[in-house]
């Protein structure tokens, strides 16, 4: 499988004047600027496979959207060598643009007064697709994304769920190999971001485009990303798949246990503990009781714990089981730990 974007010691810097208060400050300013220099990104790299979907997760002014504006050449790197699909992407930039396909979640390339239909036929003109190619691309993205309904709708009389479809129709009627999404689903109610989310895994899967995506929703890395990137500062902290990060920092996991209905009475006369709560005896050490209602009770215990299973055993071994499944930490708990606490900084070695 070739390389869709390869990157090695990517980096980009910008040069930022501060003015001095005052007039003569200000007039000091113009001859005598004060100047620094920002890092943006710093030496990223970065190999992404033909259909891959990965996901692209930091903070804001983390970086994300500088490496977007490279990798799309709309900004030349300070330093670094890059390539997309093959091609440099400031030198050739308009040969990449006719192979790549970008959706702004807050931006569209959408006319605003005219209806769908009219803007879907401009941008057939602007990129260059014969026309029997357009109508075949067009058909299968008004199925697959079921925008019959709205198509001489003037795209400014939109939701925002049916403005989202119509962009990615856009950005998707010239074939293009990769596919960049800077927040897909922001702002988007539950059944608009599945209803994206299903298109985007259906075309990874049928068609093998490449998919980037940039975004805070974790929901949409857990959904659509086997990968995830993870940047602060410009510097990539972490590459590798969602099960690695939340095995390695997702902290507790929770057992949840539904007993047989008669040891319900069994549960009623647990011990209480110093303040009050129902305690389980001889629990194996690093295992807390969560909650008992009715006959559900939650064990919460550490990856480095006790293996679940042997868990499983112990508590079976008490009582009649009826029904256990586990839950693991969300993602977005595991990131919001991870920068608040610097748990990647010092560890260089998870970061490929």
């Amino acid at each position: 499988m070739s390389m869709m974007i390869e990157a090695e010691g990517l980096s980009k810097t910008f040069r930022i004047t501060k003015r001095r208060p005052g007039f003569l400050g200000g007039l000091r300013s113009v001859v005598d600027p004060e100047v620094r220099t920002v890092s943006a990104v710093r030496e990223l790299n970065l190999q992404v496979k033909r259909g891959e979907m990965i996901g692209l997760v930091g903070p804001n002014g983390a970086g994300k959207s500088t490496t977007i504006k490279m990798l799309t050449g709309i900004l030349m790197p300070s330093a670094g060598q890059l390539r997309v699909a093959g091609l440099l992407p400031v030198r050739q930039r308009r040969e990449l643009a006719g192979r790549i396909g970008v959706v702004f979640g807050q931006r569209s390339q959408l006319w605003w007064d005219l209806p769908l239909q009219d803007s879907l036929q401009l941008l057939r003109h602007l990129y260059r697709v014969p026309e029997q190619r357009h109508q075949h691309n067009l058909g299968q993205l008004r199925k697959m994304l079921d925008l019959d309904e709205f198509m001489d709708t003037p795209v400014r009389q939109l939701s925002l769920g049916q403005r989202m479809r119509g962009d990615l129709a856009a950005a998707l009627l010239h074939d293009p190999e990769l596919l960049y999404l800077d927040e897909p689903t922001i702002g988007l109610d539950v059944v608009a971001k599945a209803r994206i989310r299903e298109f985007l895994l259906s075309l990874n899967a049928e068609r093998g485009t490449t998919v980037l995506i940039t975004t805070h929703d974790m929901d949409d890395i857990e959904t659509l990303c086997p990968r995830m990137l993870i940047v602060d500062h410009g510097r990539k902290l972490y590459d590798g798949t969602v099960d690695t990060i939340r095995e390695r920092f997702g902290g507790q996991r929770t057992l949840v246990a539904v007993l047989e209905a008669n040891e319900t009475v069994a549960l009623s006369t647990l011990p209480m503990d110093e303040i009050g709560n129902s305690s389980l005896p001889d629990l194996p050490p690093g295992v807390r009781l969560q909650k008992i209602e009715g006959p559900r009770l939650e064990l919460s215990f550490g990856r480095d714990t006790m293996p679940a299973h042997e868990l499983v055993a112990w508590l079976g071994a008490r009582y009649r089981l009826r029904d256990v499944t586990f839950l693991e930490p969300e993602i977005e708990a595991v990131i919001r730990r991870i920068y608040e606490e610097n748990l990647l900084i010092e560890d260089s070695s998870i970061a490929v």
